[in-house]
């Protein structure tokens, strides 16, 4: 690299690092003020509202990612301008490819963090930090409604109203349905434990047998039991990742529940776009550096830094709620997840080559 070259790209790392340090710090104060409510209920105090905050920032970071590359690349880009020394690099024989390809090298170090926060970190500390947080308040790690978790399997439909952090079920109910979707039998459990591949155990269990004749059910057994085994392909990993959002699980526990959900016929729409999210989200870095480069030329015409990185900002802040805005609607209309996942990025691309080519002409 270039003794240019590697100026540009420490500006650009030094800019989008504070950027990134700048914004992580101001979300996390936020969650600290919102965590602090839940201070004095149960045993949740201050020192679990500090380590909840600490557990959510990789997610922050993963999040604020592209708005703090293009935030710090308007900054960086802007400052070169207003010293000349864009002006002198383009003189000099610079093409907007050559600096588009050295941007896109510093937003590639970004983009493969991004890569490895959301697949190493972040679902693993999103979860630690629900699972503080609710056992603090609760002694629970999940429970989704006022009845508990619901979760399909095959022709079982089970309702959990409770799971402790070492994957115990308390107070578990199960409806089996046979091959004519007629109630079975109803199965209430006070505690359950996972005790191998497949393999359940049942403490104190009230089962209730419906016997049907023509239709109509004749006879109803109760079997009252101490201990009971029950097999189920529902695992503590799938109950684990019920507590943390879609777009904050890893692939390998995005596809795991996709699997599942596609063997009981549910939807998976929500899922499979968060799962095209994981591969183009870090690419959206990139993406922002493009849409950064022509404010580094006509910096003349575009007024002052103040005024670009307002811009700047307002520009992040579209992208994040476009972002979250085509998954929703993909969900709500059932639109193809790879369309959905991939329209954010691809829009701010469009917008950022138009802008390029705008410049150039001009």
């Amino acid at each position: 690299m270039k003794i240019h070259e590697k100026y540009i790209a420490r500006e650009l790392l030094a800019a989008i690092l504070l950027m990134l340090t700048a914004l992580a710090a101001l979300y996390g104060f936020f969650d600290l003020i919102e965590s602090l409510k839940d201070v004095g209920r149960g045993e949740f105090g201050v020192g679990h509202a500090f380590i909840y905050v600490l557990l959510l920032l990789p997610g922050r970071v993963y999040e604020l990612m592209p708005i703090a590359v293009l935030i710090g690349a308007l900054f960086a880009l802007s400052s070169l301008a207003r010293h000349s020394e864009i002006t002198v690099l383009r003189a000099s024989g610079m093409t907007t490819r050559e600096l588009l390809f050295l941007l896109f090298k510093v937003a590639g170090a970004f983009a493969l963090a991004a890569l490895v926060l959301g697949e190493a970190v972040v679902p693993v500390a999103d979860r630690t930090a629900q699972e503080i947080r609710v056992k603090a308040i609760r002694n629970m790690v999940a429970q989704q409604f006022r009845s508990g978790l619901w979760v399909k399997d095959g022709r079982a439909f089970i309702n959990i109203r409770s799971a402790t952090h070492e994957a115990q079920l308390e107070q578990v109910r199960v409806y089996q349905f046979d091959a004519k979707n007629r109630l079975e039998y109803v199965m209430e459990a006070r505690l359950g434990r996972y005790v191998g591949p497949g393999q359940w155990q049942f403490d104190g269990v009230v089962r209730t047998r419906l016997q049907e004749v023509d239709g109509e059910v004749s006879k109803v057994e109760v079997d009252r039991l101490d201990q009971l085994a029950w097999s189920s392909s529902l695992t503590p990993e799938i109950i684990s990742v019920l507590m943390v959002s879609p777009e904050r699980m890893s692939l390998v526990g995005l596809v795991t529940y996709l699997r599942h959900l596609w063997i009981n016929h549910q939807k998976t729409e929500r899922y499979e776009i968060a799962l095209w999210k994981k591969f183009f989200y870090p690419m959206a870095a990139m993406v922002m550096v493009a849409l950064a480069l022509p404010f580094g030329y006509t910096h003349g015409r575009m007024g002052g830094v103040s005024v670009q990185i307002f811009g700047g900002i307002m520009v992040g802040v579209l992208f994040y709620m476009l972002n979250g805005l085509f998954s929703s609607l993909g969900v709500i209309h059932s639109w193809p997840p790879l369309a959905s996942a991939m329209a954010p990025s691809a829009l701010f691309l469009l917008a950022a080559l138009g802008m390029l080519w705008w410049v150039e002409r001009r």
